[in-house]
């Protein structure tokens, strides 16, 4: 059995980037270094105020402790790893890239007024879950010990479940949409006769391969994932 700091030592690097800068940020606005409103993306004060930080640090909040916080990390260390090592596997320039478009598809969403939202780490972290519920849609997910269910209909039992116990529902909404929307550009399409327009762009393939993160055939070219076993799915069965 691994330690603790092995098994961090193990985590692919942009899920441990991730997964790190979030648990940091919600710790120090815990004990008071930090306090949320400084961070969080506000149009008026982001824009007009050139306080461009916020269009970023807004992604690593995912809000006080409590469970909900806790599941939320949970689910970056599970189903982000699994994207990362599986149908990402060697591919990091093309999770990197995953991960940004996720982030700019929810700046742009939540200049809606129904979407508005300061912080987005939640529907960032609900984006990897829908993705992995599409790249695995036949493993079976024992939901709480409650309710077993093929991991294709996942983010909507846990969207249900948040509304139930009171969190707001547009978060994992937003989440939902904006993950949809890169499975759709990226495999649907494609697979539709179409083209996939949403390509890792060279500049993240050389920035991955100047700084060496992750294998080091980061700049091959993106996988075909309109066939095969990805778009299947796999029948693996997760407990918990």
């Amino acid at each position: 059995m691994s330690s603790p700091a092995e098994y961090y030592q193990s985590l692919p690097p942009i899920t441990k980037a991730y997964g790190t800068a979030c648990l940091m940020v919600t710790v120090a606005c815990q004990i008071g270094l930090l306090h949320p409103e400084l961070i969080g993306h506000a149009p008026e004060v982001t824009f007009w105020r050139f306080q461009v930080w916020r269009l970023i640090t807004n992604f690593f909040f995912l809000g006080k402790f409590s469970i909900n916080f806790g599941i939320r990390l949970l689910m970056i260390a599970r189903y982000g790893v699994q994207l990362e090592t599986g149908p990402f596997q060697r591919r990091t320039a093309d999770f990197l890239w995953m991960m940004l478009f996720g982030a700019l598809s929810l700046l742009v969403l939540s200049a809606i007024p129904f979407f508005e939202s300061a912080f987005l780490g939640i529907s960032l972290v609900f984006m990897l879950l829908y993705i992995w519920s599409r790249e695995f849609p036949n493993a079976t997910i024992n939901l709480y010990g409650l309710l077993a269910l093929k991991a294709f209909y996942l983010p909507w039992a846990m969207l249900c479940l948040d509304v139930i116990f009171g969190s707001p529902i547009v978060p994992d909404l937003l989440g939902i949409i904006a993950g949809h929307l890169y499975y759709f550009l990226t495999v649907l399409h494609p697979l539709a006769g179409g083209r996939n327009i949403l390509k890792t762009p060279y500049f993240i393939q050389k920035i991955v391969a100047r700084w060496r993160i992750g294998a080091p055939v980061n700049n091959a070219p993106q996988a075909d994932r309109t066939s095969g076993v990805a778009f299947r799915g796999r029948s693996y069965r997760l407990n918990g």
